[in-house]
């Protein structure tokens, strides 16, 4: 009797320190992913930005980060990245759109990799609207589009550009109005179901592109500028932290075709993270190449 009761008791005490061991990290074989620490996104509310950031929480949360998207305009994005509070900046258009922030932040922040190039920045009606082709169109024709172009976020750099448009074309009897990139689609798409002529600020890579018949004006003055391409930032030190993370980044990249089913997904969706997982579920093989790290 008192041979088996040793026996249970040590039985019970291995139990115990198995348990124990399983609530102090991971188990051998137990394929939970290691707690490899938190990282934050900066995230404005562009389509192509909210995609790609959506996608990539999926993809870190996946590798074992905590991962939290902070929505924040340009401004506070840069701000951010250079106190540390925010880790990632996905969306830095550069030379041109973001110009005056690089400028700024030159030396505090770790610019990094371009994901995607080939960007257009533009003045955009439906198609229908035949004689305006260019900014200088419009010109004669306020009245049509009740002397309002429709815009997004104020503290967005399309819009600063669009106020240097505006005086640089003399489109005096306009007015430029502040909203947010919803608002802008949603009075576009409405302006389009009864074919009424609008003018709104609209940039690519968007979704909105493959959805509707739109053209962009020509500006002949370029004061838009030249095509641009799509670049990250990090914090600085990031990189000293999680050598990994920062080297995926750098290894991604977007085509035209990617990124715009990649908008397309979540555009679809219920939910941006459904989305982005659809996405990700599907292209597997392109995350992969991502994810090669060199040892």
């Amino acid at each position: 009797m008192k041979k088996w009761m040793m026996l249970s008791i040590i039985s019970l005490l291995m139990i115990l320190a198995s348990c124990g061991n399983d609530e102090g990290g991971e188990s051998e074989g137990s394929g939970e992913t290691e707690d490899k620490g938190e990282i934050s996104i900066g995230m404005n509310n562009w389509a192509e930005n909210v995609a790609v950031s959506n996608m990539w929480k999926i993809i870190l949360e996946e590798q074992g980060y905590e991962v939290t998207l902070e929505n924040v305009d340009k401004a506070i994005l840069y701000e951010g990245l250079e106190s540390g509070d925010i880790d990632i900046g996905m969306e830095i258009w550069l030379p041109n759109t973001d110009g005056k922030f690089y400028e700024e932040y030159q030396d505090v922040i770790d610019w990094r990799e371009e994901w995607y190039e080939g960007t257009d920045l533009a003045l955009t009606v439906p198609s229908y609207v035949e004689d305006v082709n260019s900014i200088e169109d419009l010109q004669g024709n306020a009245d049509q589009f009740e002397g309002e172009i429709v815009g997004i976020d104020p503290g967005a750099s399309i819009m600063e550009l669009t106020e240097e448009v505006m005086s640089t074309y003399e489109l005096d009897n306009y007015e430029l109005l502040s909203s947010s990139e919803p608002t802008m689609l949603t009075e576009l798409q409405t302006k389009m179901d009864n074919e009424e002529p609008v003018v709104v600020t609209l940039w690519k890579p968007h979704w909105v592109f493959a959805e509707m018949d739109l053209k962009l004006l020509e500006d002949p003055e370029n004061v838009y500028g030249d095509s641009e391409n799509i670049s990250y930032a990090a914090r600085l030190g990031l990189e000293d932290e999680h050598p990994e993370v920062v080297e995926w980044f750098d290894n991604f990249m977007l085509n035209d075709d990617q990124l715009g089913s990649l908008m397309a997904e979540l555009n679809e969706a219920d939910e941006e993270a459904e989305g982005a997982q659809n996405w990700i579920d599907d292209n597997q093989d392109v995350i992969d190449e991502w994810l090669t790290t060199d040892e």
